[in-house]
């Protein structure tokens, strides 16, 4: 028997979808949400099987590990390959692939639940190199940032980050530009957002006239955020809401996007199956260069071709979906990857397979 709050969940959540499949549309729509843990519970929930087929949910490089390209993968795995040092990463980069191998071939590889388990190894280990691997959006771009902030106030010389950060708004702004998916409305992602604030999307709102919604991560969160998008396209209007308004603002985090400003300045980046796009990136700013992981090994990314036959780079823009790729699920699997949307625990092409196919 349901609680009286699964009831009520249950029927918000069956109201929501009537709402949505009485719209009627002049044309079929493509909604991309650009989150991986929104890719992750559209799957788990099927919702998009819940939707009219006018309704199109297609997934955008929401994943941090998924957008990491191969050569800066390559740049970890150098480090890796230094005597006497220690890399931390969060636990989704180990099995990416680079050109040969990952990071989870190498014995000095630990997995870190947080940037200040390396900066407490690099005190307890003066004569030890660690360096934190900094992949992930704004959600994670502070607390890395603030591990830095640590390590020069405790004067460790031992510890550098090598920045694989990346910034969503600008590449929203790329996918927009070519529009080869046809976006007709992006689920802006929750965590993101709390940082960066709703108003960061108002440039893309206002530049390309699509609407914008962020949204919250329960099925009945993303019903929501998918009926306030269609209700607008309908209407014919655009305009940013937020739908997560228990953790959403308009301004965000000023506290941590001022950390962020003071550690990082803004540069181009590399986006996997993207290309590079300007400032996307964040390297570390000159007062923080003790802990830049590229200027104390002296890295450079090189450009690698992507793996064969790996549709990666198409999925993280919405021009492909998993299954139209000819290794899923048979060389490419969770335990055999071929490329990082297999990997990750965000991954499209892992929610596909975990999710929506049986094996």
């Amino acid at each position: 028997m349901l609680s009286q709050t699964q009831k009520k969940t249950a029927d918000r959540t069956a109201l929501l979808l009537k709402k949505i499949n009485a719209i009627t549309l002049p044309s079929p729509i493509n909604l991309m949400e650009v989150c991986g843990t929104h890719t992750m519970a559209i799957a788990r929930h099927a919702i998009k099987g819940m939707l009219s087929d006018q309704i199109s949910l297609i997934s955008g490089p929401g994943c941090p590990v998924c957008v990491t390209s191969v050569g800066e993968i390559e740049m970890a795995l150098s480090i890796a390959s230094i005597p006497n040092t220690v890399i931390f990463t969060f636990g989704d980069m180990m099995r990416v692939p680079g050109v040969k191998e990952s990071l989870s071939h190498y014995p000095n590889v630990r997995v870190a639940y947080s940037p200040f388990d390396a900066v407490a190894f690099a005190k307890e280990h003066p004569r030890t190199e660690v360096a934190f691997l900094g992949i992930g959006f704004e959600t994670t771009i502070p607390v890395v940032g603030a591990a830095m902030l640590q390590a020069k106030n405790e004067g460790l010389k031992n510890f550098s980050v090598l920045s694989m950060h990346k910034l969503v708004p600008p590449a929203l702004t790329a996918l927009l530009d070519n529009n080869k998916a046809k976006i007709n409305g992006l689920i802006c992602p929750g965590h993101v957002s709390v940082i960066i604030g709703a108003n960061a999307y108002r440039g893309i709102q206002k530049k390309y006239n699509v609407p914008c919604v962020i949204t919250g991560f329960e099925p009945a969160d993303i019903l929501e955020g998918i009926y306030l998008l269609v209700r607008q396209i309908q209407q014919q209007t655009s305009r940013v809401e937020i739908q997560y308004a228990r953790a959403v603002t308009m301004r965000g985090n000023l506290k941590a996007m001022n950390l962020m400003h003071e550690i990082y300045e803004v540069c181009p980046a590399h986006w996997r199956g993207i290309g590079v796009i300007p400032k996307s990136g964040l390297q570390i700013r000159t007062a923080f260069s003790l802990f830049d992981a590229k200027k104390r090994f002296g890295l450079k990314e090189h450009k690698y071709t992507e793996p064969k036959n790996c549709l990666c780079g198409r999925i993280l823009q919405g021009l492909a979906i998993p299954t139209d790729c000819k290794v899923f699920a048979k060389r490419c699997t969770p335990n055999t990857p071929v490329g990082p949307c297999m990997v990750s625990s965000e991954g499209a092409c892992s929610a596909v397979y975990k999710y929506e196919t049986s094996y």
